[in-house]
């Protein structure tokens, strides 16, 4: 019978691979701590409205990228693609912006159809950070210190900061008819999918990567530079409180972002480590999503953060996680021994909470579970036989350096392995 593979675009996250992952899942939620954001843990399935009024009927994540089908009683529904419509809903639903602002944030899968590669796939990791009901640019810079605090945190120094604002919706509009007329004059040098979008989404064209359309782009028109007085103030006082806090940045003009909610500030964090998929944090400012949403009008900001992205660029710092092998393995030989192996384990699990003990377990001689003993990497092996189990004692094997043993009583047990915890901790 042929073996089931996982889907295509879906990849497990291994043993070895999980501990990278719950570095940087712990230095969130110590970060965002720390600056008075609170988990929010949203379902995984949404109605498809809210994505077609939040993303944007013409964006490439609701014309091609969902996984959307209807249910039982005929409701479209669809996993989430992203997750700041879900954190919205979620507000505007239980009636949490009333007089208040909030402080949200959310760590999980998230799902796209998409062609698969190194650092994109179909499911996967976003951490999402939201502050909704704050007008200014203080919260603006306040999560992007929150991004560069993690940055450190987590000894990633190769990400640099790009900005622009996109304005208020009006000057979008007005901007992007200014766009499609130069780029409709220069229509026969665009892409494909650039005149594809030149009818839907012309924004996006300003991000394309196709090095056959750089000088082009390099000429379209800016859209910073079509700020009104009060989208221009904003913008300033944000670069103002980047420089005071002593963060790097430099304004990108084609910066536009994927998804139609954003008005104002747009950012990436983007990094050259990792080919073509090089924006490793992304966000901005989404005035208007609340209200579409059925809310009241209600100013905010947020971030996702790609959690693969970050991965692996960890996992290319030398000594990206905590060593997780065990402390020690404990293996029993005879009847006796093996009865009292797990009382043996939970009295020393009770004793020391931080311990990492692995218990043998499975048929064997004394020659085989030794052999799983040096498979486990475990720097100690805590020998019980029959004659241990008799004399209330147990046997220690250093598994690494010269491999001596000695013979000790079972009360002197915690302080050893405590001893070993100090030093590998």
């Amino acid at each position: 019978m042929k073996a089931i593979q996982a889907i295509r675009g879906m990849k497990d996250i291994p043993p070895a691979e999980t501990p990278v992952w719950r570095e940087l899942e712990d230095a969130a939620r110590a970060v965002l701590s720390g600056y008075g954001y609170r988990e929010l843990r949203p379902p995984v399935v949404e109605r498809t409205e809210l994505f077609r009024r939040s993303v944007g009927e013409a964006t490439d994540i609701v014309e091609k990228e969902m996984y959307t089908f209807d249910d039982r009683s005929g409701e479209s529904l669809s996993l989430r693609p992203e997750c700041t419509a879900s954190c919205v809903r979620a507000a505007v639903e239980h009636g949490w912006l009333r007089g208040r602002g909030q402080r949200l944030w959310h760590i999980g899968p998230m799902f796209r159809y998409e062609r698969p590669q190194k650092g994109r796939y179909r499911q996967f990791h976003q951490l999402d950070v939201e502050a909704l009901g704050f007008p200014g640019p203080d919260v603006d810079a306040e999560l992007i210190l929150i991004g560069e605090r993690l940055w450190r945190r987590l000894r990633l120094g190769a990400l640099r900061l790009e900005l622009n604002s996109l304005g208020s919706r009006a000057i979008q509009d007005a901007f992007r008819a200014r766009l499609v007329e130069y780029l409709t004059r220069h229509a026969s040098s665009l892409d494909e999918d650039s005149r594809r979008r030149l009818d839907t989404n012309p924004l996006r064209i300003l991000d394309s990567k196709n090095p056959d359309m750089q000088d082009l782009l390099g000429a379209a028109p800016r859209i910073v530079d079509c700020l009104d007085d009060e989208s221009r103030e904003h913008f300033e006082g944000l670069q103002a409180m980047l420089e005071a806090s002593g963060v790097a940045f430099s304004v990108n003009p084609r910066l536009v972002r994927g998804l139609d909610y954003y008005t104002r500030t747009v950012f990436e964090w983007v990094t050259d480590e990792l080919g073509a998929q090089g924006a490793v944090c992304g966000g901005g400012r989404y005035d208007g999503l609340v209200a579409d949403i059925g809310g009241p009008p209600t100013p905010a900001t947020g971030f996702a953060v790609g959690l693969e992205r970050v991965v692996a660029l960890m996992q290319a710092r030398q000594g990206a996680a905590s060593d997780e092998r065990p402390h020690a393995y404990l293996l029993a030989v005879g009847e006796e021994a093996q009865r009292t192996a797990h009382s043996l384990a939970e009295q020393l699990r009770d004793a020391l909470p931080r311990v990492r003990l692995v218990v043998d377990a499975g048929p064997g001689n004394f020659k085989r579970k030794m052999k799983n003993a040096d498979r486990s990497e475990a720097p100690l092996a805590l020998i019980l036989g029959e004659d241990e189990a008799r004399e209330n004692r147990i046997t220690l094997k250093e598994m690494h350096g010269d491999g001596g043993q000695q013979s000790v009583e079972r009360s002197q047990m915690v302080e050893i392995l405590r001893g070993h915890i100090g030093s590998d901790d």
